[in-house]
């Protein structure tokens, strides 16, 4: 088929007539590739300016077809020299692109040789894209608190799916409050399916990604990760952050499976992480922020944890939960 060289199917069907049956005039084309006269007058004024068709010499008024030889040798040496042009504007481009980001690394250098401050949530976005784009083997993820957003979540596939295509390898850690999160449940099996792994712990650490074991985005403010983000390739500090997430890795639990109890204490591990927080101090509050779930949730498992010890206080509960080594 001719289409790659620009012809439409129309034109394309009448050139190989032409060929065959070079005294064809509209009516026979018409009749010999099943288009209206109107198609055949508009694939012929094609041909003419694609000049695989000319006015007769012998015949004027008609029009005579130009042999292959001709006719698409000159349009592949037209696209040849398009390419060409074409060739040398991405060259010139590309040289343009290069020095914008060797002057851009020029001036990152000011903050500091191992690491940037990236202020407000667009220097982030754009620091995480570099990253995402950058990538080649390994990207480690942890995300505190409650579920993302779905739209966040949707947002993020195409270029993970670009990255795991390169034959990038995902870990992502969330805490156990999200396994109730429908959107997050759908996001993580979808990384299943692409090869990917996605663990929850009751505590995870702070916010953290981690590309290639050697850049690392953190926030500036664990609290508030929209106040900006420190970007660091600081061998020593990207090393402790591996080592961080790779022990809080070991620790958690795949996102499809059950939630383990102990055997002797009925206690899941988001349970007894309550206990020992609230028996170290924490309020109700701080302790359901430290786990990611709601005030109400932490009160209602406590009361659930009372029930089984047999306490009628939390004090009472505190001290028989460290009679029976819970804590």
């Amino acid at each position: 088929m001719l289409e790659t060289l620009g012809l439409s199917v129309e034109a394309d069907s009448i050139y190989r007539v032409m060929l065959e049956q070079p005294q064809s005039g509209v009516a026979e084309l018409a009749v010999a590739t099943l288009l209206t006269e109107n198609q055949v007058r508009a694939a012929l004024d094609e041909l003419g300016r694609l000049m695989l068709v000319r006015v007769s010499r012998d015949h004027p008024g008609d029009l005579c077809v130009v042999s292959p030889q001709i006719g698409l040798t000159n349009i592949l040496r037209q696209q040849e020299a398009e390419l060409a042009r074409r060739q040398a504007d991405l060259a010139a481009s590309r040289a343009v692109v290069t020095e914008l980001f060797a002057a851009h690394a020029d001036g990152a250098q000011t903050h500091g040789a191992h690491g940037e401050r990236l202020l407000g949530l667009d220097a982030i976005q754009s620091r995480l894209e570099i990253m995402g784009r950058t990538m080649t083997g390994e990207c480690m993820g942890v995300h505190p608190g409650r579920a993302q957003r779905a739209e966040d979540l949707l947002a993020s596939r195409q270029p993970n799916a670009e990255a795991l295509a390169r034959g990038v390898t995902f870990r992502t850690l969330y805490q156990d409050c999200v396994r109730n999160d429908a959107a997050t449940v759908e996001h993580a099996n979808w990384l299943l399916k692409h090869g990917g792994e996605v663990r929850t712990a009751p505590v995870v650490p702070q916010r953290m990604v981690i590309t290639d074991r050697s850049h690392a985005l953190v926030p500036l403010d664990p609290a508030d990760s929209r106040k900006g983000a420190l970007y660091i390739t600081e061998p020593g500090i990207v090393l402790s952050l591996v080592t961080l997430f790779e022990q809080s890795w070991s620790l958690a639990e795949p996102l499809g499976a059950c939630t383990r109890r102990d055997p002797e204490t009925g206690l899941n591990l988001v349970e007894r992480q309550l206990l020992r927080l609230l028996a170290s101090g924490l309020t109700d509050e701080a302790a359901g922020q430290r786990l990611g779930i709601s005030v109400r949730t932490v009160r209602r498992q406590m009361a659930s944890i009372m029930e089984r010890l047999g306490a009628t206080s939390r004090f009472e509960a505190g001290l028989k939960a460290a009679q029976r080594s819970w804590l």
